[in-house]
């Protein structure tokens, strides 16, 4: 094993360009109020409140473009349109903008104006209004990666791989997740109606929402018992010192990778220990099921718990060439045996932990496929407080694995239970604890 000097030398040089704090994370509508997030650097920009106006700038050398039809466009529309109040050259200016970065075909790469550019920034905050539901684009569709569990989302029936398919009557085919923010986002106590497919199913259902305060706690953890000691749903049980009979291990629900998930997790950390220093306790079930993503940095300090050594992260950019992320410090439960949990709503940044702990045979991964998200956006503010979110890489598995749009294949696959089951039954936390106990 690498000494502790060794792995802060490696981690100066494995981590510079985590100096950005890249931010790893499946497009995001946490909450109605605070449009969502992706792959990003948490950089802090300081934006002039004076409007900076740019006239017929040059276009960059290495391209020759003619503009004469845009040119042409422009001018019929200023003289023909018949409601001329309608007419706003800033609003053609960004919609311009939109078209040409969606021509890319890529969701994640979006061009937002100055309004959803400062909700995007707000919701980093953690604490907002909305519906509590994750969202990804595919196929020119909107798809919830995941509801927030005791969420208003949740609570009307909103489930991972849901289809979005009308909002308040209007037709969602083709919309980016940016304007599925705009028309799901709305104050407390105010309804949104959504029309859903859910996975596999071909009726749609009709599903009101009432908009409350989100709030997102990264980490939680309790013990659980085995299933034949506490039951069919495993629940939580007293600590009493003497396992003998009643095998438990210590269940950790990592919701997202946020700001304050590191102290958050240290914390469950040191509890975990005491507890596992007690003999109380036979090993971890680490719950990554419905975790969007969040930041790499904080996805590789929670892999360093576990993992010794070794690379937890490729990044593949736009030339081919690749940058490695290794663990980046000594963990304090590398010897303690794990099963991870992972579900279709699984994406982003914890896929790279479940990724990562997976190729180094360090924990059996129990559940469903994950989303499958492996491409890194990073966002850049422009000059009249717009923004763009430019995918600008891949990442790639420890061992090579590109999973975008594939998702990582459970070692154990046990299928999750409908949403009105859900409450008594958990099969594939069940499962986990039957592998730590058995």
């Amino acid at each position: 094993m690498e000494n502790e000097a060794e792995m802060k030398s490696s981690k100066t040089i494995k981590l510079k360009t985590l100096q950005r704090w890249l931010l790893i994370i499946t497009l995001v509508v946490i909450a109605g109020n605070v449009g969502y997030r992706l792959g990003q650097t948490n950089t802090n920009v300081s934006l002039s409140a004076e409007k900076r106006v740019v006239v017929n700038t040059s276009p960059p050398p290495s391209r020759e473009v003619d503009f004469s039809l845009f040119w042409e466009v422009w001018s019929r529309l200023e003289q023909q349109y018949v409601d001329k109040t309608k007419i706003d050259p800033e609003k053609m200016v960004q919609g311009a903008i939109s078209g040409m970065v969606a021509s890319l075909g890529d969701p994640y790469t979006v061009y937002l104006p100055p309004k959803e550019n400062e909700d995007f920034k707000e919701d980093l905050g953690g604490s907002f209004e909305g519906i509590g539901a994750q969202l990804g684009a595919k196929d020119d569709r909107i798809v919830v990666i995941a509801p927030l569990k005791d969420h208003p989302a949740e609570k009307a029936g909103l489930q991972p791989g849901d289809w979005i398919i009308k909002v308040n009557g209007e037709e969602t085919y083709g919309w980016t997740v940016p304007q599925a923010v705009n028309k799901i986002r709305g104050n407390k106590g105010t309804t949104v109606n959504l029309t859903v497919v859910s996975e596999g199913a071909q009726e749609q259902k009709e599903l009101p929402v009432v908009r409350d305060t989100i709030t997102v706690k990264s980490v939680d953890e309790e013990m659980k018992a085995s299933v034949a000691c506490a039951g069919s749903q495993a629940e939580p049980q007293p600590s009493s010192g003497d396992t003998s009979s009643c095998p438990q291990v210590a269940y950790i629900k990592l919701n997202r990778f946020g700001d304050q998930t590191n102290d958050e997790w240290n914390a469950i950390v040191a509890n975990v220990r005491l507890q596992l220093a007690q003999g109380e306790v036979k090993g971890i079930v680490l719950d990554l099921r419905n975790n969007p993503g969040g930041y790499l940095q904080s996805a590789i300090y929670v892999a360093s718990e576990f993992l010794n050594s070794g690379i937890v992260v490729q990044q593949e950019n736009s030339d081919k060439t690749r940058e490695t992320y290794s663990v980046m410090r000594v963990g304090n439960l590398l010897d303690v045996p794990l099963v991870v949990l992972i579900n279709k709503g699984s994406a982003s940044a914890s896929e790279i932990l479940a990724g990562a702990l997976r190729d180094h045979d360090r924990a059996t991964l129990i559940g469903e496929q994950s989303f499958g998200k492996g491409s890194i956006q990073t966002p850049e503010d422009l000059p009249d407080g717009s923004g763009i979110h430019i995918t600008t890489a891949k990442w790639l598995l420890p061992g090579g694995d590109y999973i975008n749009g594939t998702g990582i294949s459970p070692d154990i696959e046990i299928k999750s239970v409908s949403a009105s089951e859900s409450a008594t039954l958990d099969p594939q936390l069940e499962r986990a604890i039957e592998e730590l106990t058995k």
